[in-house]
């Protein structure tokens, strides 16, 4: 499959999904246990303003993370990292088990800021840092 058409059937699935800057409510919880160890500034002394969805293994999540957790440090904002694929249970939508797993598939690394989706694959550190500066809605 050429590069072209990969990226077609992932905006046609994004769109489906009710595209990038979709204002769906992410689920939220106390205690996920990541995507793994989390670098320095993973939890910002700020409150907890942003949800990075991923799974373990996953190279875009890994970016996203590094750009997630230097911006979020930058502003002092919180983050949580959530792995769809072994959420605890109070982040499983209407705590159905495999819920995020099947919301985002391969759709990770998803990016959520004050339960709106932000960014979906790959954070743009920019836009990411403007939305953290303004207030929460």
């Amino acid at each position: 499959m050429s590069r072209r058409a990969s990226r077609g059937s992932a905006r046609g699935l994004l769109r489906a999904l009710g595209g990038r800057r979709g204002r769906e409510e992410a689920p939220t919880g106390p205690g996920a246990p990541g995507l793994g160890a989390p670098g320095p500034g993973a939890l910002g002394p700020g409150e907890e303003r942003v949800v990075l969805y991923g799974r373990a293994g996953c190279h875009l999540c890994a970016d996203a993370r590094a750009v997630v957790t230097a911006v979020a440090g930058r502003v002092g904002a919180g983050v949580r990292e959530v792995d769809v694929d072994a959420p605890e249970p109070a982040d499983e939508p209407g705590g159905r088990p495999g819920a995020l797993a099947e919301r985002y598939g391969e759709l990770v690394p998803v990016v959520v800021v004050d339960g709106v989706q932000h960014a979906v694959y790959h954070v743009d550190a920019g836009r990411l840092e403007a939305a953290l500066r303004r207030p929460p809605a």
